[in-house]
């Protein structure tokens, strides 16, 4: 389910300080009910499947992250960052996130983890059309659980970042995140009998 910015912006999570001047792009409640400590397996979920390359599910879903993927390889958007925008965000971590465990190793994937605390994890991409945020906070669901809630905040790399993002706007809504909500649905139930073993 699709939640108001505020949703996101209203908790005390340390990424405000650090990502301050990105714009929050989405906030979504993911489908993973929990106990409070449970935020570590969805971290290694999420990660897993970044790593792994998993791009969600069905043909449409498919179809548009090849899609994508293929136009970023052959016009060179996914190349990291000329450096001329934004430092690394990791640069700007405060001593105290510099010394905790950063999060789970990202592999060969654009993303690279900025730091894990208790109820969130952050994880940052750079290319020649944003710098973007990809953060995983851990929230009571209002009925005595928890569950995960997943932000997106951009930098857009001037006024092509801006035209891109735009564009692929409607893409997002229809296919990619209804996948992905689906696909982190399914592992989390999948997995739940692991978890309850722990």
């Amino acid at each position: 389910m699709r939640l108001p910015r505020t949703a996101h912006t209203s908790r005390p999570w340390r990424i405000h300080e650090i990502a301050g001047d990105f714009t929050v792009e989405d906030v979504w409640a993911l489908p993973t009910p929990g106990g409070p400590d449970d935020l570590g397996w969805l971290v290694r979920q999420i990660a897993e499947g970044i790593s792994g390359g998993v791009s969600g599910e069905g043909p449409v879903s498919r179809l548009l992250f090849a899609v994508r993927w293929k136009l970023g390889a052959l016009l060179g958007w996914d190349e990291p960052g000329t450096g001329t925008r934004v430092s690394f965000l990791r640069d700007r971590l405060p001593a105290d996130l510099r010394e905790q465990p950063q999060g789970p190793d990202l592999g060969s994937s654009p993303f690279t983890s900025l730091y894990l605390r208790d109820d969130e994890w952050a994880a940052e991409m750079d290319n020649k059309t944003v710098h973007a945020v990809m953060h995983i906070g851990w929230v009571p669901d209002g009925s005595g659980g928890y569950r995960g809630q997943m932000a997106v905040l951009v930098k857009p790399n001037g006024l092509f970042g801006t035209l891109y993002m735009a564009a692929i706007k409607p893409f997002r809504y229809l296919g990619v995140y209804p996948a992905l909500m689906r696909s982190i649905g399914r592992e989390w139930q999948a997995n739940a009998a692991k978890r309850s073993a722990h």
